[in-house]
């Protein structure tokens, strides 16, 4: 009997030993900069002739709601982005402005709008501080776009048709 337990605690022993391990996981995140504007297709904007003598011209009253999207991931110590706007031209007598709204999808660093800018052939400032984020993409989705127009000098106002306005966003650091 003086022979059983001694083996007993001998087997208990290597029952409760343990190993461990390590393995270097090696992760890569690249930068990553992309940006659309959703739905896609133009917006057809047409001042209205005024029903009497005498009234003005009636400015375009149409839902040009655009939604812009975006997806960033910016370097360890990199800047915040920024999106910018412009036209590629002026229209005499008319002002062209871009509004954007808070993002309410998304997470992450999202951006914030600068307000209603007027719009011109020189990049203005539409939202700032975009860090990592991603605001889903598609319509309702990410900054919805309002374009306004509005007359700022009634007598420079020439008529014409189908003037190609193009509004182009860009996001950059």
């Amino acid at each position: 009997m003086n022979y059983l337990i001694p083996i007993l605690l001998m087997i208990s022993c290597k029952i409760l030993s343990q190993t461990t391990g390590s393995k270097t996981v090696n992760f890569t995140l690249p930068v990553v900069t992309l940006m659309d504007v959703e739905p896609t297709g133009n917006i057809t904007l047409n001042y209205a002739a005024p029903g009497e003598a005498g009234r003005p011209v009636s400015a375009p009253s149409v839902d040009t709601s655009k939604w812009i999207n975006y997806t960033s991931a910016i370097p360890s110590g990199g800047i915040t982005r920024r999106i910018t706007a412009s036209i590629n031209q002026l229209l005499p007598g008319i002002d062209i402005k871009v509004q954007a709204g808070t993002s309410g999808t998304g997470a992450g660093t999202l951006g914030t709008p600068s307000g209603q800018i007027t719009l011109s052939t020189t990049a203005q400032t539409l939202i700032t501080g975009i860090g990592g984020a991603f605001t889903g993409s598609g319509t309702y989705n990410g900054h919805r776009l309002s374009i306004i127009i509005s007359t700022n000098t009634y007598a420079d106002l020439l008529a014409g048709s189908n003037t190609p306005i193009v509004i182009t966003y860009t996001i950059t650091e």
